[in-house]
């Protein structure tokens, strides 16, 4: 089989297409040969040898993959031969593997994919069950409108589109003109200025000084500053990456100079779910059906060859790219 690896943490220079046996299912498993494969931000800090769940070295990077089961390993349900499934790296022991064109993993692990899906399409799957997480963070509260920060990227994407269906006001950002009409393609009323200082009089500004319900921040550093001065009363910033570092201000400091509003912030990772099989998967499974009954719509995906990883990288750190990247073995 072919795959991607690495052999050091570094640059997008350090992934190496290698040929390598193709795996046979143990007891217990199923090879899935791919069809397509996600290139995201998980797969960035996997080769910056900076990631949390860090798998061992030599690592295959990747963490979803749709494709066709076509081995079965003994015990595994005959039914699933010939399936279209999903994997997804939240439900196998080692978070990676998917940057190859066969993958053996346990045989409850894939979800099992209806014919209407499209390969490529269902890659976008992970981020709608990570969004579905997102928004039931609130916990209950009635939430009229929400401030979502670089609202073209794949997770904001899919918020969007489930804060939408639910008649939710969606605020975003955008840091160039194609991806503000992207964003306002896939639901955003209100585009504001990418400048963490002018976010908060903007979002004022939009909802008649009233502020957001909840705000989600995968920046950190200042913006999470200005989500939380964004927010209504009661409202509630939800920080889910801090790609430019933490705040340098005191953020418990601020909220309670900002204590008028019974403010709140919550971090959060679906690795909140890792022990909790039962709802990671049923998730999953709400966000593989509103795909299949048309609810949602996978964002356009920029395709490339499972041999132009390190490309995709390239594009993935300079944060240029829209919607999904998807190789293709």
């Amino acid at each position: 089989m072919r795959a991607i690896r690495l052999h050091r943490p570094g640059g997008p220079e350090v992934l190496v297409e290698e040929d390598l046996p193709t795996p046979e299912p143990a007891a217990g498993e199923v090879r899935v040969r791919a069809e397509a494969i996600g290139a995201g931000r998980p797969d960035v800090l996997v080769r910056k040898g900076t990631y949390k769940w860090m798998p061992p070295l030599p690592a295959i990077p990747g963490a979803e993959l749709v494709g066709i089961v076509e081995a079965l390993g003994a015990g595994a349900d005959a039914a699933l031969l010939g399936r279209r499934v999903l994997v997804s790296a939240r439900e196998l022991p080692t978070r990676g593997g998917c940057y190859a064109t066969h993958i053996c993993v346990p045989a409850a692990a894939p979800y099992l994919l209806p014919d209407g899906i499209d390969p490529v399409d269902a890659i976008s799957l992970p981020n709608f069950q990570l969004a579905e997480a997102l928004l039931g963070a609130n916990a209950g509260q009635a939430v009229q409108s929400l401030l979502v920060l670089g609202a073209a990227g794949g997770v904001a994407s899919a918020l969007t589109q489930l804060a939408c269906a639910r008649g939710i006001r969606v605020l975003g950002t955008a840091s160039t003109p194609e991806k503000a009409a992207f964003a306002r393609a896939n639901g955003v009323s209100d585009l504001l200025p990418r400048d963490a200082a002018a976010l908060p009089d903007a979002v004022m500004a939009a909802t008649a000084g009233r502020g957001v319900d909840l705000a989600f921040d995968h920046l950190g550093a200042d913006w999470l500053i200005a989500c939380l001065r964004s927010l209504a009363p009661l409202g509630m910033a939800v920080s889910y990456n801090v790609v430019q570092g933490p705040p340098s201000r005191d953020v418990f400091a601020l909220m309670r100079e900002l204590l008028g509003r019974s403010l709140a912030l919550r971090t959060f990772s679906m690795h909140t779910f890792d022990e909790q099989p039962a709802l990671r998967r049923a998730l999953m499974d709400t966000a593989i059906g509103r795909m299949a009954a048309g609810e949602v719509k996978a964002p356009p995906a920029c395709r490339m060859p499972l041999s132009d990883a390190r490309a995709a990288h390239e594009l993935l750190d300079a944060g240029s790219s829209i919607g999904k990247i998807v190789l293709l073995p």
